[in-house]
């Protein structure tokens, strides 16, 4: 058995072409979706993941910023301009791309972003919204995982999901929204005992630890959908995920690949944040949440 690709990069552009008849719509009302990126530093990587959230904004129809910030910039700096773009009502979506440089405090900056504006979702008040099933702002990355799965029509109901993984940005958020799913949901890391016990059961596999190639087939349960998170450097410069693709396809009913998988989904939903921002400020919605497909 050969297991089945997962596109992210042509599942994003059916979600895109849906944005932009949106995007239209609000644009005959006199509201153009705006997003205002703020990149500190000259960090290569980072850079290239701002070029490519601009294009996608401005390819919609979306108006785009990015405020290039130098490495030297104090907090209170970057905290004057975030305030700005509070107060500035053609901006309804803020992301400050991290990390930040080290003299800077992550936290205290996403918590200057107001909620409402905040389109990674990874304020306090979205974080624990997501936790009730009433977040405005799913963070991209795992909201773009549950799209996914439900664009395959991949089961999640009463199924088991493994997430490997805990961190704030992926993992906790991520084990959320399955289990908003109605899945099953048990969390790994780096400390799990025996991780191929409960890969192994897993009828949902999320890796999201940041370890190159970590996940082998024999990790994995036979007819498993594997979703991969992870985006790794080698030392041949070739980028691979967390999970070891071509053993795990062997075992698995559906995997996604690096890259071309979970990352053009992950800036397809800040577009989407950023538009339901536009639409709610606009009053073309009316409650928080949010559903798959949506």
């Amino acid at each position: 058995m050969t297991a089945k690709i997962i596109d992210g990069k042509a599942i994003s552009e059916v979600f895109r072409a849906e944005y932009k008849v949106r995007v239209d719509r609000l644009i005959e009302r006199g509201v153009k979706p705006g997003l205002a990126v703020i990149i500190v530093g000259d960090d290569a990587a980072s850079q290239v993941y701002v070029r490519n959230k601009a294009r996608a904004c401005e390819a919609i129809g979306m108006h785009s910023e990015v405020h290039a910030l130098p490495a030297d910039t104090s907090q209170e700096d970057l905290l004057t301009w975030v305030n700005n773009l509070n107060a500035n009502s053609a901006i309804h979506g803020i992301l400050v791309q991290l990390p930040l440089p080290k003299h800077m405090d992550d936290r205290a900056v996403i918590e200057a972003i107001y909620p409402m504006k905040d389109v990674d979702g990874f304020h306090y008040a979205n974080m624990g919204a997501l936790v009730i099933d009433e977040s405005w702002f799913p963070p991209c990355t795992p909201f773009g995982v549950m799209q996914m799965l439900a664009h395959e029509g991949v089961e999640i109901e009463g199924k088991h999901a493994v997430v490997i993984g805990r961190s704030n940005i992926v993992g906790k958020p991520q084990a959320m929204l399955l289990l908003k799913a109605g899945a099953t949901v048990t969390v790994c890391h780096s400390k799990t005992k025996d991780l191929k016990k409960f890969t192994r059961d897993a009828d949902i596999l999320v890796a999201a630890i940041g370890c190159a190639n970590m996940v082998t087939g024999d990790m994995v349960k036979p007819g498993a959908v594997v979703i991969d998170v992870g985006i790794n450097r080698l030392p041949t410069g070739k980028l691979c995920g967390d999970v070891d693709f071509e053993s795990a396809k062997l075992v698995a009913a559906a995997i996604t690949p690096v890259p071309g998988g979970v990352g053009p989904m992950t800036i397809t939903m800040l577009l989407g944040n950023t538009l339901r921002a536009a639409e709610r400020a606009a009053g073309m919605a009316k409650s928080a949440g949010f559903t798959m497909m949506a």
